[in-house]
């Protein structure tokens, strides 16, 4: 198995992790205070671009170094 795909996979966990702990804790808050959906919503979906982001870079650089 190479360590690349490994690689990948830890990296695929780690995205899904952290993007459902992201859009859980938007939930919660969302919850306590309705009138502050539209913030929320906008600083998860930065928050979910960031964590994706990552990922695409380290996707990539699997390829290069590789």
């Amino acid at each position: 198995m190479s360590l690349t795909i490994l690689g990948l996979g830890l990296a695929v966990m780690g995205v899904s992790i952290g993007e459902g702990i992201l859009v859980a804790n938007i939930a919660k808050a969302a919850a306590r205070q309705p009138e502050m959906f539209s913030k929320l919503q906008t600083l998860m979906f930065t928050g979910v671009a960031f964590i994706e982001g990552t990922f695409f870079v380290l996707f990539a650089l699997s390829y290069i170094v590789k």
